[in-house]
Formats: C-alpha cells, sequence, structure tokens
C-alpha cells in the first residue's frame, strides 16, 4: 500500500491484531460497550494513534474532546510521573495537598465569572454537573432543574434524566430523576430561533413548572452530543436575563467545549455573558479522569459540610496532568491555535458542502465543528447511515472520525489542537476522499 505523511496502513482495517483482540473482547467485556471502531489502540503520540497491527491513523475524535492538547504531551506524562512518585491518593477531604489548591486557583482565575470564585473537583463530567446541581438546589432552597432538547450532561441517574436522547442513553433506564423539565434548544438549521425559543422557555415558566420553584438552567453554549449546535448570542443574553429575573442559578456545562477547543478558553466567553457556575472535564487533564465545578462564592460556599465530596475527587495525579495541560495551552497558544485549526477544517467543510448536496449544515464554533448529513437538502430529511458510512471509509483510509447529533447524522470534529499543519491537510484529504466514496 501506498505509505503518506503520517498515516500509514500496512494491513487490511481491521487487521489480524485487532481481529483476535475483538475475538477475546468478546468472550470477557460487556456487549454494551462494544460499539467502538474495529481497531485497537498501542500507542498514541499528539494527534495519531497506532493500533496494535502497526497501523498509524490520524485521530479526529480525540477521546471524544479529551485530548486538546494532543496525546501523551511529555510535559503532561512528566508530570504525572513525577506526582505518582511522591503519591497516588489520600481523599483530599481527609489529607489535603497543594495540586487541589494550585488547580482551583488557576481555574478561578480563568473562569469568566467575576471574582470572588471557588472551585471543587470530581472525577468525571457527569459527577460535576450533578454538584452543580446539587450547590445550585442548596443555594436557592428549590428542587426543579431545566435543561434542553439535544442536551447531554452525562450518565448517572440525575444527569441522564437530563440528558436528551432516548437511543441508546436512556431506553430501558427509567424511573427517571424527579423534578427536571425540558425546553427547545435554538438551531439555527433546523429551528427553533432564538427568540421562539425564549418564547418556548418562558411557556414552561407558566405551564410545567413556575419560576420561583427553579433551582437552575444547565445548557451547553454549544451542543456536544446533540450535533455541534453553538447557541445564539441573544438567546445566550435572554437566558442570563431570564435567570436574573427569577433568582436561578445559570449553570453553563463546558465538559466538551471547555479548554480552548472553541477559540476561546472557555465558550462562554464568546457571548460576554457570565453564567453562575461553570462544569469542566474531559480536556482539564489529557485523559485521566477529572472534573470540576467553577462558580460564584456565594454558591459554591453556601453548601453545608461534607454536601460534595467523594473517595477519589481531584486525585492528585490527575491534577499534576491538569496543571501540566494549562502550561501547554497557555505556553503553546492553543486556544489562538484552535481558531487557526478551526478556520482551515471550516473552509474545507464549506467546499464539500458546495460539492455535495447531502452536506445540509456545517457548524460550529472554533476547532469545534461539524457537518450534518441529510437524504434531501429540501427536507433537511436526516441520513445517519450515510454518517456512518463516511466515517468508516474515513477509517479505512487513515482517519478516526466520530458521529455525533439527536439523528446520529452529524459527524464532528475533536482534533488535539497541536496537530500540526500537514498532519491536518492530510486527515482533511483523507476524509475528502471518503466523502467521495459515498456521496459522489
Amino acid at each position: 500500500m501506498a505509505v503518506t505523511r503520517t498515516i500509514r496502513l500496512q494491513t487490511e482495517v481491521p487487521g489480524p491484531e485487532s481481529r483476535r483482540l475483538a475475538e477475546r473482547e468478546a468472550l470477557a467485556v460487556a456487549a454494551p460497550l462494544r460499539v467502538h471502531l474495529p481497531i485497537y489502540a498501542a500507542a498514541a503520540e499528539n494527534a495519531t494513534i497506532t493500533d496494535v497491527d502497526g497501523n498509524v491513523f490520524i485521530d479526529f475524535a480525540g477521546g471524544v474532546g479529551v485530548v486538546n492538547a494532543g496525546h501523551a504531551h511529555p510535559r503532561v506524562v512528566a508530570a504525572v510521573a513525577e506526582q505518582a512518585e511522591r503519591f497516588l491518593h489520600t481523599d483530599y477531604t481527609v489529607v489535603p495537598y497543594e495540586t487541589y489548591v494550585a488547580l482551583a486557583e488557576r481555574l478561578c482565575a480563568l473562569v469568566p465569572i467575576a471574582a470572588p470564585t471557588r472551585a471543587a473537583f470530581f472525577n468525571a463530567g457527569t459527577e460535576a454537573v450533578e454538584n452543580a446541581v446539587k450547590l445550585a438546589r442548596l443555594h436557592t432552597g428549590r428542587p426543579a432543574v431545566i435543561a434542553f432538547e439535544g442536551g447531554f450532561h452525562g450518565r448517572t441517574l440525575l444527569s441522564l434524566t437530563m440528558t436528551s436522547k432516548s437511543h441508546p442513553y436512556k431506553v430501558g433506564m427509567g424511573p427517571f430523576a424527579p423534578e427536571v423539565y425540558r425546553t427547545s434548544y435554538p438551531n439555527a438549521y433546523r429551528g427553533p430561533d432564538a427568540i421562539t425559543a425564549l418564547a418556548q422557555l418562558e411557556r414552561v415558566l407558566e405551564t410545567h413548572v413556575a419560576p420561583e420553584h427553579v433551582a437552575a438552567v444547565v445548557f451547553e453554549p454549544q451542543q456536544g452530543e446533540g450535533g455541534f449546535i453553538p447557541a445564539p448570542q441573544a438567546y445566550v443574553e435572554g437566558l442570563r436575563a431570564l435567570c436574573d429575573r427569577h433568582g436561578i442559578v445559570l449553570v453553563a456545562d463546558e465538559v466538551q467545549t471547555g479548554f480552548g477547543r472553541t477559540g476561546r478558553m472557555f465558550a462562554m466567553e464568546h457571548f460576554g455573558v457570565e453564567p453562575d457556575l461553570v462544569t469542566v472535564a474531559k480536556s482539564i487533564a489529557a485523559g485521566l479522569p477529572l472534573s470540576g465545578v467553577i462558580g460564584r462564592a456565594e454558591i459554591m460556599d453556601g453548601a453545608h459540610a461534607g454536601a460534595i465530596g467523594g473517595t477519589y475527587i481531584g486525585n492528585p495525579v490527575a491534577q499534576a496532568a491538569a496543571l501540566a495541560v494549562l502550561d501547554v495551552i497557555e505556553d503553546e497558544g492553543l486556544v489562538a491555535r484552535a481558531i487557526v485549526v478551526g478556520d482551515r477544517i471550516r473552509e474545507q467543510m464549506h467546499a464539500w458542502q458546495g460539492r455535495w448536496p447531502a452536506i445540509g449544515d456545517v457548524r460550529g464554533l472554533g476547532a469545534m465543528l461539524a457537518l450534518e448529513l441529510v437524504r434531501d437538502p429540501g427536507s433537511k430529511e436526516p441520513a445517519p447511515e450515510l454518517a456512518a458510512e463516511v466515517i468508516d471509509a474515513a477509517l479505512a483510509r487513515g482517519v478516526i472520525l466520530l458521529k455525533a447529533g439527536v439523528y446520529g447524522n452529524c459527524i464532528r470534529v475533536l482534533c488535539p489542537l497541536t496537530i500540526e499543519e500537514p498532519v491536518l491537510d492530510e486527515a482533511l484529504a483523507a476524509w475528502e476522499d471518503a466523502l467521495a466514496a459515498v456521496l459522489s
């Protein structure tokens, strides 16, 4: 086979070693987890993953948005090793440590919320969301939460209730948590627009739950699993005004949008609107389990002692990685780099859209981009089968892609922001070949 600059396919995909691992997996791993690509990782570096057969792929999935700073960045690896040599665990709420304090200080200074702010750390994005709701309930003395159609907030009970996609996340999982209400999220491609969506939210407060009963509105400034849909400026401003009017805590779920992905450190910076709480995870620690809630001191400090916590919260090794990630983002200019990467990909996506009518929409902020595939550009009927075929065709050409969207018809980009220009161009060329094979 032809050898390219970065992509190297020396066996069929999947290769014999990956197929052997799949056979072992079928006998040992629970079936619901076997929904992945048919390759098995052996190593990863910056924007590439090498499988067990020696095939090298360019990674546009990024562990679902976890490696903004690249796979195995040397500074992150060194920080992890140094901390692991000192100690692995004490439970911060039993014997605390400086890395927790240092990370809290840095994120409190970075988050787009006026001081004074406080931070608390957990293990996964779902925990961050659930603890943000706890803090909002304790602050307001109210029980209800408003979430959005198309939103994704996690898979534990409360966050799964807030998540808005039945298959595969929610089917058969009930009963769900009480006092969660849902409204439309604005969508420039499919509707509703910002004004209509705000009116629908006001209607929910009239017909489903009284505003004085609502503790928090939890939203993604750009939806992730819902299809990479950015919120309009007017909608974010309207949410802030509504929450101010009714004393509701506004929670920005930045689990997927944070740490430079959208061309700002946090996506809320695009709107010039301050949330009350921000949830973070994914790229915070380059792949180690870590999440957090950062927000206004009066909300964060208002809970009683022990109201939030957990054995592994803010693991010191993960936090050492997070401090190194922040250094990499700052020293290597990754926030600005996200704009450059995003502009290059967006330009290519628009060219593809002009060539293939099945690409109904191109959207996103910074380097958090997606294209939406439809059967007909007039009816906008979703085409999830085309998305699946393109992803398979891209893998066969050496590029790892992911689906997204309520209908599973979007293909999203979550490549490392550290990706080199030639590697980026090579990936886009292979993706274009995959699109041509499926759509032409």
